[in-house]
């Protein structure tokens, strides 16, 4: 039986090759464990082999855990999509959101961010491919919604998180040039450098069009209980 610890070494080799491949430092991707459905003590094991950035997708799920693990120096982040009503838990409790895709969100995550807390990190999430089914802003909405952001106090706007259909590897390369679009035209004042996407079956092809977080959490965890969310 494969163990945790295996499998994110696995994880970070297959991250390592599709890096060399595409000509960049291995050290460029960072590894979000993605650990909606799976219990604590699996996240605890997880942060025994040296993984520390988490992603959660349900908040009351995500609340109890980071009680549970309060000892633990863990980098907890938000990878769902974001209601007015949980920005509130959002501010408070985690070092990143990536389902912004609407000014009145970050305005709340920012008036509720406590002033001596960390600026909360925020990736904006663009719809890439137009697909009913997913939430984000539209890729024309971008630079505006950017412009507007980065002026907010107690929030740092990082960079951009897509979830394209499956096999839309063209959906990645269209993300890398909205990407640096921003980068260059826009003359954004902050710490630009966060273009989240990618998971476990399509990691090598977001990481060679240019991903500098992937989102995995199968390939780490195995296949997920939802009967337990």
């Amino acid at each position: 039986m494969i163990t945790l610890r295996d499998a994110r070494n696995q994880v970070l080799e297959q991250m390592a090759q599709a890096c060399k491949q595409a000509g960049r430092a291995s050290d460029s991707v960072a590894l979000l464990a993605v650990s909606k459905t799976h219990p604590a003590e699996m996240l605890r094991e997880m942060y025994e082999t040296g993984q520390r950035a988490f992603g959660e997708n349900y908040l009351q799920e995500a609340l109890d855990k980071i009680e549970q693990l309060s000892d633990l120096a863990i980098e907890w982040h938000f990878i769902g999509h974001v209601q007015r009503n949980k920005t509130k838990h959002l501010a408070e409790k985690f070092a990143w959101v990536h389902g912004v895709d609407r000014l009145i969100i970050a305005e709340r995550l920012s008036s509720q961010r406590a002033d001596q807390s960390e600026p909360l990190n925020l990736c904006l999430q663009v719809n890439i491919d137009a697909q009913d089914s997913k939430d984000g802003c539209v890729p024309a909405e971008v630079a505006e919604l950017v412009k507007q952001i980065s002026q907010l106090p107690n929030i740092q706007l990082r960079g951009l998180m897509v979830i394209p259909a499956p096999g839309n590897i063209d959906a990645f390369k269209q993300a890398q040039v909205l990407f640096e679009q921003v980068k260059a035209q826009h003359k954004y004042p902050g710490q630009w450098d966060t273009l989240s996407m990618g998971m476990s079956g399509d990691m090598q092809d977001a990481i060679n069009a240019g991903s500098t977080m992937v989102r995995v959490g199968t390939a780490l965890f195995g296949a997920r209980d939802y009967s337990q969310k």
